[in-house]
């Protein structure tokens, strides 16, 4: 038995939404995807998502920043795959440049040496070869340059590292 679509109008549409960016950070791409879902007419989302951005609820630099720094230091990502994340969730290009520059390259470079660290003692093979080639897809999965991969991989496989 199918239920009857629901509708709403733009003004609760938009205090629904308020409450909602009130609480968290999202991208205006989520917003509009979650208009259309609570019944909002599809001509109408535009008007509401630029009222939501002119009274400051919605903000794709504050959500481009906030992102970067959860995923960063929350979930250990590299800056390939949250750019790559953030372009998903149609964040200009812009603000992805912005935001990604609030990582520290210290920081950035210290995450993924403890990353792998953490990894390479998991790991049981006692090839050299197969370790590099698994920390190296590990460390590539979770975004981070394969250059800088490469180059911590290797000091840790040649014994250049302190466990503790």
């Amino acid at each position: 038995m199918n239920s009857p679509e629901r509708h709403i109008g733009p003004e609760a549409a938009f205090n629904k939404a308020a409450a909602l960016c009130s609480r968290c950070e999202y991208a205006p791409a989520d917003i509009h995807t979650r208009l259309l879902k609570w019944g909002l007419a599809p001509q109408q989302a535009p008007a509401v998502l630029q009222r939501l951005t002119d009274e400051g609820f919605l903000n794709e630099q504050r959500f481009a920043r906030a992102f970067v720094n959860d995923k960063f230091k929350f979930n250990g990502w590299g800056r390939m795959k949250i750019a790559y994340q953030l372009r998903a969730k149609g964040i200009a290009q812009d603000c992805i440049d912005e935001a990604l520059t609030l990582i520290d390259d210290e920081s950035y470079e210290q995450t993924l040496q403890q990353l792998l660290t953490s990894k390479l003692r998991t790991l049981r093979n006692k090839d050299p070869q197969q370790t590099r080639a698994a920390l190296l897809r590990f460390a590539t999965g979770r975004g981070f340059e394969p250059a800088l991969c490469y180059r911590i991989t290797a000091t840790l496989i040649n014994g250049d590292h302190d466990f503790d």
